[in-house]
């Protein structure tokens, strides 16, 4: 309950300072920035951070594996790849029918990732990363063949760089499905945690397995696409987080998802701030931040297990 406290907390104080970092000042009047700028940008900040690092969780359960997460398997890549089709067929779609469209390439994309993994020899778990890696790499690799024979490359690293500086009001809102697929995520925890015993498992105590693994498939692929659509691609967050979250509190998601939605939250919402502060006035993205810190993390991550063997 402590630690709880201490999050909420934590969050807190680091929204404050969000609303109250920037170029502009909020005197006189400049307060019109603050609600059409800072608050909703720390909001998305948020609420990406703690969907990522629930479709992170239950990505994890549904494949049994520690070291995956979207944009390690497929599912961010392939949501992107959604965005360029629909760019080329419809030019002038609108912004709920791009993330519709990203929406089923990540569910497919998705899919199409647990069922290799099924097919791999389960006594070594680094090989699901692995093929995460290759398997996102060949969707990427379609997706920049696509924008590049159609002049869009500069398109597609404007929708999948992560970050926040275009983030202002009637630009965020869609984030908040990803905040409410969340909730959704944690009233089936259970289920979640039954599915990541293995299907077998999960059957023998009356889990209905294919719906779950249903249901987990559209939160982490909606989660993804609406992500990728409103501020790009957010990399290691649903990644680290579980696992640090898991080291200190287990793997019960009953118990532990609201810390790793929060923790998510958090480091999100602390790398996108530092990105402001770094190179003040300029920012530097929030994608970039993450990507060095969630490496340092992950590579400790990978140490403390091969030190407690």
């Amino acid at each position: 309950m402590r630690a709880k406290a201490i999050i909420v907390a934590t969050l807190a104080v680091l929204a404050l300072v969000s609303c109250l970092t920037g170029v502009s000042s909020l005197s006189g009047d400049g307060i019109w920035l603050l609600f059409y700028s800072r608050l909703p940008r720390t909001a998305a900040a948020l609420l990406a951070g703690a969907g990522l690092a629930v479709a992170g969780v239950i990505m994890q359960m549904l494949s049994r594996n520690k070291f995956v997460e979207p944009s390690t398997a497929g599912t961010s890549q392939a949501a992107a790849l959604g965005l360029v089709v629909v760019t080329l067929l419809a030019p002038g779609a609108a912004l709920w029918a791009k993330m519709g469209a990203a929406t089923v390439t990540a569910l497919i994309g998705t899919a199409g990732f647990l069922s290799l993994v099924r097919r791999l020899p389960p006594h070594d778990p680094m090989l699901v990363p692995l093929t995460g890696l290759v398997y996102g790499g060949i969707i990427g690799a379609a997706t920049t063949f696509l924008a590049y024979e159609r002049d869009l490359l500069q398109y597609l690293d404007i929708w999948v760089n992560g970050e926040f500086s275009g983030v202002m009001l009637g630009r965020y809102e869609y984030l908040w499905l990803a905040g409410a697929l969340t909730v959704i995520a944690y009233v089936y925890a259970d289920r979640f945690t039954l599915a990541g015993l293995g299907e077998d498992a999960a059957l023998s105590l009356g889990l209905n397995h294919g719906q779950v693994l249903m249901l987990g498939l559209a939160i982490v692929a909606v989660i993804s696409a609406v992500t990728t659509v409103t501020v790009g691609m957010v990399p290691f967050v649903g990644l680290v987080v579980p696992n640090l979250v898991a080291r200190i509190y287990g793997e019960n998601l009953r118990h532990t998802l609201p810390i790793v939605a929060a923790s998510g939250a958090g480091l999100v919402l602390a790398c996108d701030i530092l990105g402001r502060v770094i190179r003040y006035p300029f920012e530097i993205p929030v994608g970039t931040i993450l990507g060095v810190i969630g490496a340092a993390l992950f590579l400790w991550i990978l140490h403390g297990r091969a030190r407690h063997g």
